[in-house]
């Protein structure tokens, strides 16, 4: 919910916020100060925050680390995919000892970030050119050996099984249809216009947190990998829409709250 509140409104204001604004816009949410304030502290000490006092007031500014990993998420939600797919798989393998489960477990949370399936224990597959995310994760992380392949079957067939087995496209799919089932009803560009900024912020913040989740488990499947009638495109759309149509009420109300311009961020392309 934090990174939400900067990636779409507060970082187009100056990237940072007082404590007090922090405080009244998680309210709305339900989130009691104390929280607030523990969090954010929890947060400053990991690195996510840098602090500054103005008078009596605490103003906390992201870190240049965090608004790159902001920057990242915001690209992986809102850049379309459709590139021709050629036959072709990202194969990363690498070799942790069996000792340093922690570390496995971190390099694991880095390709499946960048969209890699599991096909084995140390062998993670992607539909797409990602040999540069691999040698940048090799070289974040010396105490393992990583290794990157361009490689394919020549086989579609073949490559199909290879990502059912990659991943979960049942339960996924199954997922995006209940995504779409929920928000189909808020996609209404009359309606929305009309609602206030209170309820516009609080239903696009609702969007886009379910719809984040699908960044950590879609490998965003060429056609040629998808299975007959995949949701993907559709979910996309609909929160395309309905975040679009949410956003100048939205905006204006956070606005209010800190007192501040907001720039435009971005929007899902078509």
């Amino acid at each position: 919910m934090i990174l939400d509140l900067f990636g779409d409104y507060l970082r187009y204001a100056g990237g940072e916020v007082r404590l007090a604004d922090f405080t009244e816009l998680l309210a709305l949410f339900d989130v009691e100060a104390a929280t607030v304030r523990v969090n954010l502290s929890r947060l400053r000490k990991e690195g996510w925050f840098t602090t500054r006092r103005v008078g009596r007031e605490t103003v906390y500014s992201l870190t240049p680390h965090m608004l790159e990993i902001l920057d990242e998420g915001r690209e992986r939600i809102f850049r379309r995919r459709d590139e021709t797919w050629e036959g072709r798989w990202t194969m990363a393998i690498y070799q942790v000892p069996e000792s340093d489960r922690a570390f496995r477990e971190q390099l694991r949370k880095q390709l499946a970030w960048h969209g890699f399936g599991q096909l084995s224990p140390s062998t993670w597959l992607s539909p797409h050119n990602l040999i540069s995310e691999v040698r940048d994760i090799a070289i974040e992380n010396p105490r393992a050996r990583v290794d990157a392949l361009w490689c394919g079957t020549g086989d579609p067939g073949e490559d199909r099984e290879l990502a059912a087995r990659c991943w979960d496209l049942e339960a996924l799919g199954a997922d995006y249809q209940r995504f779409i089932q929920t928000y189909a009803e808020l996609d209404n560009e009359r309606l929305n216009a009309a609602k206030d900024g209170r309820t516009a912020l609080l239903e696009r913040m609702r969007i886009i947190g379910d719809y984040r989740r699908f960044l950590f488990r879609d490998p965003y499947l060429p056609q040629e990998l998808q299975p007959e009638g995949w949701p993907s495109s559709a979910a996309r759309s609909l929160f395309g829409a309905v975040h679009r149509q949410l956003g100048p009420a939205a905006t204006a109300f956070v606005s209010d709250v800190i007192g501040q311009p907001i720039g435009e961020g971005q929007e899902v392309t078509a």
